[in-house]
């Protein structure tokens, strides 16, 4: 897969934000701050991810390092620019859009549950027998579904906005929707097949294997060394695939 062969161009070309992040990601297990500063360790990190996947991302858009400092990337990867500005610009107007739609699809559901006039009690008690007709029960499953749905499948197809906004140059919030048309599905199955590692670590640990500190620095090493240089690949492959944009069309147009 694109994701794997792409590897090793991101440990020589971003290995300083990659231990960037390592270093973000285990310092505050090492030295946990008082709680009351907390927050400082969590925008550190946050700062930490922006950098490293504003550089694996340029590095899996292109072909080479020539190509990736074209579009921003700097010495080991490391680069706080307009590059990253897009990039949170654009997830955050992707959340608001999410948020949103949950919001929507939530009122819906409670509507459609509290107009068919099932039985809370019953409800609770999983006593599904005697919490509605079966038409009820199905009406308000199939409206559950759609709720939760909606929402996953606009989130899958706006998955690829942070490689929409380094490969346009610009902030690609929503119009990421056109980039994915009529590739949900397979965009669906890349996305679980990135998700490996980490669904991996949430196996261990509701095993118990990965507990306390040394449980933490396996999660940090594991993202920030593997899921995130596999994924960054693999999108990138993803949206070079599935682009339709040019300088040219948008000069002409």
């Amino acid at each position: 897969m694109a994701g794997a062969a792409t590897m090793p161009r991101m440990y020589r070309e971003a290995w300083g934000a990659l231990a960037f992040g390592v270093v973000a990601g285990v310092l505050p297990v090492l030295a946990p701050l008082p709680g009351g500063a907390a927050w400082v360790a969590g925008l550190f990190q946050a700062l930490a991810v922006l950098i490293a996947w504003g550089a694996l991302t340029r590095i899996g858009l292109t072909r080479d390092v020539g190509g990736a400092q074209a579009l921003g990337l700097g010495p080991a990867g490391l680069q706080l620019g307009a590059g990253e500005g897009r990039i949170l610009a654009a997830l955050l107007l992707n959340l608001i859009f999410l948020a949103i739609l949950a919001t929507v699809t939530t009122l819906l559901l409670l509507g459609v549950a509290g107009a068919s006039d099932l039985d809370a009690e019953a409800i609770a008690a999983r006593n599904w027998g005697r919490a509605g007709t079966p038409l009820q029960l199905a009406v308000v499953g199939l409206v559950a579904a759609i709720a939760i749905g909606v929402p996953l499948l606009f989130a899958v197809r706006l998955s690829l906005f942070a490689q929409a906004s380094l490969g346009r140059g610009r902030v690609i919030s929503l119009n990421t929707l056109g980039v994915a048309e009529g590739s949900l599905w397979p965009l669906f199955a890349l996305l679980l097949v990135v998700a490996l590692p980490k669904i991996a670590l949430l196996v261990l640990s509701a095993q118990g294997i990965l507990t306390g500190a040394a449980g933490q620095i396996v999660w940090v090493l594991v993202l920030a060394l593997i899921q995130a240089p596999f994924a960054a690949g693999a999108m990138g492959d993803a949206y070079r695939q599935l682009e339709y944009w040019t300088p040219e069309k948008e000069s002409a147009a």
